[in-house]
């Protein structure tokens, strides 16, 4: 089975029905049955608008990048996918072909 790292780039201060994207995006794949997902805060980027966003920069506060990323099979990354098409969400995404599973440790902490 084809597995895949589908992760998305948002805006901190970017919201869709109230909430945050990131935290939309989070939401709905729980839902969706996603068994994993996490939102990582950048240090500094640009996207397609050409506009840097640094956390450093108190005029851009709230605005810095956030990836959201999530571990899926290829069913899973269709079903998210048409899910943020469906909601007629624009938002760059990257998905990466990987081998993802559980090492075979006992311990669960």
């Amino acid at each position: 089975m084809q597995s895949y790292y589908l992760k998305f780039f948002v805006q901190e201060n970017h919201k869709h029905h109230s909430l945050p994207v990131y935290e939309w995006l989070l939401e709905h794949a729980r839902k969706a049955g996603i068994k994993g997902g996490s939102a990582f805060r950048a240090i500094a980027g640009y996207g397609r608008h050409h506009k840097l966003h640094e956390a450093g920069f108190f005029e851009l506060a709230g605005s810095e990048s956030i990836e959201v990323g999530f571990a899926v099979t290829g069913d899973e990354a269709d079903k998210l996918l048409n899910l943020v098409n469906t909601e007629k969400l624009s938002l760059f995404y990257v998905k990466t072909p990987v081998e993802f599973g559980l090492t075979s440790g006992t311990a669960t902490d």
